[in-house]
């Protein structure tokens, strides 16, 4: 017997199927969870670290020092929930306002010189009753997202000239002068290096490549010149370590004992002399891959060193798959920060670098540093789950 053929009604399979297709096409359906996976690993290691190295004021009168573990996970939390809200935002919406949100940054630069109060000659932070933060770390995806919106409305298909750079160059160098002025040289360099790394994926006239690097060659001559004497102390103790040991070249020195006491295993966890015995300063803020590389050894590192690799390295596959150019500047954006943050501050230790205040993203102790990397993390969330359904953009840049 044949039976007849009914076709479905309203709601049966066929409509749930569709139902299901629709649902499954939300951003939401499309957590990258390699990458939350990663960054959740290296800021966990970055709270077990943290215990480590402020394990040595335990009982003394620095106590407080020894619950910043505590208050990095607090900010990892903060900084978790406003990542979500920004990933659930469509980034399309932020490029809109890409330029009000980088005006806003160039503004809380501003309000540096009135309202920071000055830690170790330095004005950087700005006090909110017990709250500080740190507006030049909030400029960098600010930047990223700047020079995203230009890309994304000036596209080019022949190479760009000098004249094609001027926008990008200004949007660049209005906060990097602010923040050199603070001072706060690291940061300064930051926004040059992501300037750099993001115009290098887009084509440029060959003459005007030869004058950027004569325009280089020429000012690092006259940098030096109205360089402050311990930023010049820093780069001849990078020349010569040794000059100075027990002056300028104290932190660099003892960094560099502390990787080499690690060995391929290390001396496990919480048995590093070189924190132990309190021969490293800023081990919470600046120098807390020493601590790490002395209990955990070659072995330990080649694993941090991997997973920032993989996140840098994702960037790029995300910033392939966008849907559109800017969603791909971003990517390569936020991509770069991450991998300059861990370059910078890994060679700066290792003796490969001279020392500047760069923070290791999510295992260097500060909020609004855990603040700008979550940020970055949740702009790279944002565009990986909406590059379903596009086309790469990389290409056409």
């Amino acid at each position: 017997m044949i039976l007849p053929v009914v076709p479905p009604k309203s709601g049966g399979l066929r409509d749930f199927g569709m139902r299901s297709s629709r649902t499954a096409s939300r951003p939401r359906d499309h957590i990258d969870w390699p990458l939350f996976i990663v960054a959740a690993t290296i800021a966990v290691m970055g709270v077990v670290n943290l215990y480590s190295a402020t394990s040595v004021y335990f009982g003394t009168n620095r106590g407080g020092l020894a619950e910043i573990y505590i208050n990095q996970v607090y900010w990892l939390a903060i900084g978790g929930a406003v990542g979500a809200g920004v990933a659930a935002i469509d980034y399309r919406h932020i490029e809109r306002y890409a330029y009000v949100i980088y005006a806003a940054g160039v503004f809380s630069l501003a309000l540096v010189f009135v309202l920071a109060r000055d830690v170790r000659g330095a004005s950087r932070w700005i006090n909110i009753g017990s709250f500080s933060f740190q507006p030049s770390e909030f400029m960098k995806p600010c930047l990223i997202v700047a020079l995203g919106k230009y890309l994304h409305d000036d596209p080019k298909s022949e190479p760009r000239t000098l004249r094609d750079l001027v926008v990008p160059v200004g949007l660049t160098a209005l906060p990097a002068l602010l923040i050199a002025k603070q001072p706060d040289l690291g940061t300064a360099l930051m926004m040059c290096l992501l300037f750099v790394s993001i115009m290098a994926i887009t084509r440029i006239n060959r003459k005007t490549l030869l004058g950027c690097f004569s325009a280089l060659a020429i000012g690092g001559p006259v940098f030096w010149n109205f360089a402050l004497p311990y930023q010049k102390a820093r780069v001849t103790t990078f020349l010569n370590p040794s000059a100075d040991i027990s002056g300028t070249g104290y932190h660099a020195y003892h960094a560099r004992v502390a990787i080499g006491n690690g060995g391929l295993l290390g001396n496990g966890y919480m048995n590093g002399m070189q924190n132990q015995y309190r021969f490293l300063p800023d081990q919470y803020t600046d120098f807390p891959f020493p601590v790490f590389a002395e209990e955990w050894g070659f072995a330990g590192t080649v694993v941090l060193l991997t997973l920032y690799a993989f996140i840098v390295l994702w960037a790029i596959r995300i910033a392939s798959q966008a849907r559109d150019r800017f969603g791909a500047v971003v990517s390569v954006g936020c991509g770069a920060l991450i991998f300059w943050h861990a370059f910078v501050n890994v060679g700066m230790v290792s003796g490969m670098l001279p020392v500047v205040g760069m923070p290791l993203p999510l295992f260097s102790y500060g909020g609004s540093s855990v603040l700008t990397i979550t940020l970055s993390l949740a702009l790279l969330m944002n565009v990986s789950m909406r590059r379903y359904a596009g086309f790469s953009a990389l290409s056409r840049l």
